[in-house]
Formats: structure tokens, C-alpha cells, sequence
């Protein structure tokens, strides 16, 4: 009966996920980097130095060996690549969305301002084929001593650069099974605070686990906003529906504590609320 409940939640999963999630408990049902795409060329190769801007830049090579050039494009936050790069500890979150170049070359700067050792997703959205998107990941190291940062217990209030966000009630979150966050944002002036969109949602919520850093990414979208919605037939959507409120769908393939990256841009500044969960298993 147990098994044949974790089948069904499996579809719902899949569509759930915008940014799609990956995990190494192989007793569960997971979502898996596509076996037929890789990750080639990738630099820097070398340790990274501390606060200097470096050229990050890979291919995607199909399963011919060509790179792929053609990825979905538009309003909504399902196209290009995401690049997502996070410290081990979960104390430091990169996220963008790096430029396609014709031949298939994805290259952007970034400045590490923390040393250690960083895992690498790319969350690639190819213009076709039958999963809407797939995710490829590396590691790269930035020199100097890493010293981990131990993970906080869990607070219902981050106040980041004078923005404060609050998650209501007490999060009972449980693995494979989908519920929401409800969450405020007031600015300095103690308002709600009105959100810009940012990589075509209104929000993102981008979630790691701490050990395995296994990933989970979805979006928080305005009312009407077809192209940041889910995929057709998800049952859970995240949603912006006034100023300084953001509902956030949550569903992680499994249990433990988990790394909660909240990023929005309220008055057009991007700010980054870090939460720490307990996801039950």
C-alpha cells in the first residue's frame, strides 16, 4: 500500500518542481540528471581566488555529441539555463540566468566572496524533447581555508538589508507530499513590500538539502501569469496575490533538514531570505 502511494505522488512531483529536484536515497522515488545530455568544458578548472570575477562557462552536449543551441524562450521563468552555485555549508546561494551564445556556449561572470567548496546546477529548459526541463550538475572550489558554517535552527523571521520576511504558522512539512509556506515581506518603512518580477516569476524558492545538497526549485507567481505557472496539471502553484504576500508550493523528495533560499526583488532590489526546515520523513 506504502509503495503504491509513493508511485502515484511520483507525476506530481515531476510537474511540481519547476526547477525539478534530485536525490541519492535510491529507496524513494527520485528526479534524475538526463543520462543522455552532459556537461562539457566547463571552467574555471582551478581554484577560484576570493573576490575576484571569473568567467564561468560550459557547453551542453546532446546525446550526438553536438552542443545544444535551442532552448525555450519567453516571458516565463521555464527557459534558457538556470545556473544555481551553492557553498557546501548552504551559508552562500548564487542563482542566474547566463546568456546562450549561438554555438551553444554558456558563459557568465561571477564573484565568489566566500572560500570552500560549491556545487553547481544547471537547470537547462531545451526547446524540445519530452521532459520540459533537466539538470546537470559539477563542483568548482574557491581557494582559502573553508571553515562550514553551521546551519541555524529554524526562525520564522529573516530581516535582510532592512527587509523583513516572515513565515506564518509552524511548518509541518513532510517528505512527497505537497504544502505551502505562506510568508510576508514589509520593507524598511514597515509596508508590505511590492514585488518586481525577476527571471519571470514573481519569486523563487530554491531549496537544497544539507549533506546530500540535493536540489528542489519552483516559483511564485502574479495572478493571470500563465507563463510562470507550473506545468499543466500540477496541483500545487505558488502565488503572489498582493503586495508583501508570497504563498510558496514546497514538495522535497525526502526527509532532513533542509536549506530554504527565498529570492525576490521588492522595489526592484533582489533580496535573498534564508530559511532552515525540517522536512519529516
Amino acid at each position: 500500500m506504502i509503495r503504491r502511494s509513493l508511485v502515484l505522488l511520483v507525476p506530481l512531483l515531476c510537474l511540481t518542481a519547476c526547477g525539478g529536484s534530485s536525490s541519492t536515497n535510491g529507496g524513494l522515488p527520485t528526479i534524475q540528471a538526463a543520462k543522455q545530455f552532459t556537461l562539457a568544458d566547463f571552467t574555471p578548472t582551478a581554484p577560484i581566488a576570493v573576490g575576484k570575477p571569473v568567467r564561468v562557462s560550459f557547453v551542453i552536449r546532446q546525446p550526438n555529441g553536438q552542443p545544444l543551441t535551442k532552448y525555450k524562450h519567453g516571458a516565463g521563468p521555464h527557459t534558457g539555463v538556470h545556473l544555481i552555485i551553492v557553498r557546501r555549508d548552504l551559508s552562500t546561494i548564487i542563482h542566474t540566468h547566463p546568456p546562450i551564445g549561438a554555438d551553444g556556449r554558456i558563459a557568465t561572470t561571477i564573484t565568489f566572496t566566500q572560500p570552500g567548496p560549491y556545487r553547481v546546477v544547471v537547470d537547462a529548459y531545451p526547446q524540445s524533447g519530452v521532459q520540459p526541463n533537466f539538470q546537470l550538475f559539477t563542483s568548482l572550489r574557491v581557494a582559502g581555508t573553508y571553515t562550514p558554517i553551521k546551519l541555524p535552527p529554524y526562525s520564522a523571521t529573516q530581516v535582510v538589508d532592512g527587509y523583513t520576511f516572515t513565515i506564518h504558522g509552524t511548518p509541518k512539512l513532510q517528505a512527497i507530499q505537497a504544502d505551502y509556506l505562506h510568508a510576508t515581506v514589509t520593507g524598511p518603512n514597515g509596508k508590505p513590500a511590492p514585488f518586481t518580477p525577476w527571471f519571470g516569476a514573481m519569486a523563487h524558492a530554491i531549496f537544497f538539502r544539507e549533506g546530500s545538497l540535493d536540489y528542489f526549485h519552483t516559483h511564485i507567481c502574479a495572478p493571470g501569469q500563465s507563463a510562470c505557472a507550473a506545468a499543466v496539471g500540477a496541483r500545487v502553484s505558488g502565488q503572489s496575490l498582493a503586495p508583501g504576500k508570497l504563498t510558496i508550493a514546497v514538495l522535497l523528495p525526502e526527509g532532513g533538514t533542509w536549506r530554504l533560499f527565498l529570492q525576490c526583488r521588492p522595489n526592484g532590489k533582489l533580496v535573498t531570505a534564508p530559511f532552515t526546515l525540517t522536512v519529516k520523513q
